[in-house]
């Protein structure tokens, strides 16, 4: 698992804390979604997870790897989509995909059965051979998915991963979504979608203010609310995006 113990991160020049003592497990099998308005401590959440941001306070766990004092252990364990979609524009498709496999280790038997696959779903084999700078937004973002797939990680981050993709790729992902975690992996992504929210997570976290406010089974959240719809549920406990 992934196990979050009193996480907090502060901004230089900022009194209020970016996240505040967040206490979180995320377990195998599942699909969590992490819910908030703009600003609500998401992202940087993601960034100590991954280690790109240090932890001010706490410790972040991923399968018993200390992400501060055993980082690269953890790191091995992790995939990873932006939400910016900055790749190596000058490197084509199939060498990004390469140099992320190259990083992890991975045999040239297992980067081709695991992208080929993908290169299928996403509409992408005609384009693998072209320079990512010649790429749309979205095609940027299927070759960065492939490229978080390729090591077949024991967690995959994804912080608002759906941006940039046409209806039938936001199909295609969200199968792959699921079929990743029901191997026994761990999905953890921020999302402001939260009607597809809804209809794949296992489990939901919202976070406002850097404070996570509620977390748990989705139809467990929802029958203790009133049978409410999503919607109404992080409206009532976050608020809007402008009040918040």
């Amino acid at each position: 698992m992934v196990k979050f113990t009193n996480v907090t991160k502060s901004y230089a020049g900022n009194s209020v804390r970016a996240v505040d003592g967040l206490d979180l497990i995320l377990n195998t099998g599942e699909i969590f979604g992490f819910l908030g308005p703009n600003g609500a401590g998401k992202t940087t959440t993601i960034k100590m997870l991954t280690g790109i941001l240090d932890i001010d306070e706490g410790s972040i766990e991923v399968f018993g790897h200390d992400i501060k004092k055993d980082s690269i252990e953890a790191k091995k364990l992790l995939g990873y989509v932006t939400d910016s979609g900055v790749l190596f524009e000058k490197l084509t498709g199939r060498e990004f995909v390469d140099f992320m496999a190259d990083v992890y280790g991975v045999s040239l038997e297992d980067r081709r059965r695991r992208a080929e696959p993908l290169l299928d779903r996403f509409g992408l084999r005609e384009a693998f051979d072209k320079q990512i700078g010649t790429y749309s937004h979205g095609m940027k973002q299927k070759i960065a998915i492939i490229g978080a797939l390729v090591h077949n990680p024991k967690v995959l981050v994804l912080d608002e991963p759906m941006v940039g993709l046409d209806p039938q790729s936001v199909r295609e992902f969200k199968d792959i979504m699921r079929m990743h975690a029901d191997a026994g992996n761990i999905v953890f992504f921020s999302t402001h979608v939260l009607d597809m929210a809804e209809k794949i997570c296992d489990r939901i976290g919202i976070i406002n203010k850097g404070k996570l406010i509620m977390a748990g089974d989705l139809d467990e959240i929802k029958a203790a609310k009133g049978d409410e719809s999503l919607e109404d549920i992080f409206l009532s406990v976050a608020g809007s995006s402008a009040e918040a």
